[in-house]
């Protein structure tokens, strides 16, 4: 796929204070989205906003295209 991330999100997110238990919690992610980031597949761009807010960061930070 030549769109995919460039960090590990679940990672830098729990470094910001974001557990996945969390994110369930306060239904910030539900589990089939928290499932696809855990295994590298993309999320819609409403979540991909989410992260960038909770992260600080924008979407280039979190995403990157690769040539194929």
């Amino acid at each position: 796929m030549p769109i995919q991330y460039k960090i590990d999100v679940l990672s830098e997110l729990k470094k910001k204070g974001y557990s996945t238990y969390r994110l369930r919690k306060e239904r910030i992610f539900g589990e089939a989205t928290i499932q696809k980031i855990r295994m590298e597949e993309l999320v819609s761009w409403d979540n991909i906003s989410i992260m960038c807010r909770l992260l600080e960061c924008q979407p280039g930070d979190i995403v990157e295209y690769k040539k194929e």
